[in-house]
């Protein structure tokens, strides 16, 4: 399992705390140390849409109207921390956006 966010985020950390103490295998992708692929940017997008950027960030609110108004792959690619977090990927593929009662019943045992 990949979880993908930032490793200073309280949330990212509370996700990744709560999945290893389950013993699940898990690692962290620091999407400011090392930005996403656009791939991965594509596959996040066409699963979450416009709830995969955070406009409750300070990243958000120092953002220009008109990169507000940028398409979300080259906003994430141009500001990662704008990105809600964190993005789960589980071994099977399936994508969860964020730490909430619903992503935990998912993948915790």
């Amino acid at each position: 399992m990949r979880l993908y966010g930032i490793k200073t985020c309280d949330t990212c950390r509370k996700a990744l705390k709560d999945l290893q103490n389950a013993g699940v295998n898990i690692s962290l992708h620091d999407v400011r140390a090392e930005p996403l692929p656009a791939g991965k940017i594509d596959l996040f997008s066409q699963e979450f849409g416009d709830a995969l950027v955070n406009r409750r960030s300070t990243t958000w609110r120092q953002l220009t109207e008109n990169e507000r108004l940028m398409p979300v792959r080259e906003l994430i690619s141009a500001h990662p921390t704008v990105m809600k977090r964190p993005v789960i990927e589980a071994d099977d593929g399936a994508l969860h956006l964020g730490w909430s009662a619903a992503t935990k019943a998912a993948l915790l045992p």
